[in-house]
């Protein structure tokens, strides 16, 4: 069985508009450690993460402390939103509610909500095959994981998706067969229980 723990990055400073390079705010950076309090007992064997700057940090306080080596994935980054996104007359609860009513809808030059989960998909079982049966971490973003959610469990939604938007960091267990996920668990280390 391989067991993945994703990491929502902690809370990041959106005062940054380019995505790659947002930084997190002073509380996220403090909440670091409660995603290194929540992993320190899981039997990590792999680190992997998006490459934008927020989730690395995310997991650096965990890396650093248990020696790890982070492994960046591309594929693994965030959806790509409009470049003009700020200048429409759209609310991010109004997009969202696009996006998830509708895989294909594209606002200006950003991504669907398909290609956002194609491309984190086939990154995930690439990773499933080549680290069959280990324990891994991987930093991500918000709705990338909920795309990779919607896929092994497609009542999973807009109303679920905006229930954790704001939520800084989130955790979601994955257990797998394979490449078969048997069990989605998904945890507000916060609380230190289970959302389910």
């Amino acid at each position: 069985m391989t067991h993945i723990y994703f990491i929502r990055h902690a809370e990041s400073d959106y005062s940054i508009r380019k995505s790659s390079i947002r930084p997190l705010t002073e509380k996220g950076l403090a909440d670091c450690s409660l995603v290194t309090d929540f992993l320190h007992n899981k039997n990590i064997d792999i680190v992997l993460s998006s490459p934008y700057k927020r989730t690395v940090d995310t997991l650096q306080d965990f890396t650093n402390k248990y020696n790890f080596e982070m492994q960046t994935i591309e594929d693994f980054r965030e959806m790509r939103s409009d470049s003009n996104y700020r200048a429409r007359a759209i609310d991010f609860a109004t997009y969202m509610k696009h996006l998830w009513a509708d895989f294909n809808y594209r606002l200006g030059d950003g991504e669907t909500l398909a290609e956002c989960q194609n491309r984190n998909i086939v990154a995930l079982e690439k990773v499933l095959n080549e680290y069959n049966g280990k324990n891994i971490a991987i930093g991500t973003h918000g709705i990338a994981l909920s795309a990779i959610v919607n896929h092994y469990d497609d009542t999973f939604g807009y109303e679920d998706f905006m229930a954790m938007a704001f939520v800084f960091p989130w955790v979601v267990k994955m257990s797998f067969d394979q490449i078969n996920c048997v069990k989605i668990e998904k945890i507000d280390i916060r609380k230190g229980k289970n959302n389910d």
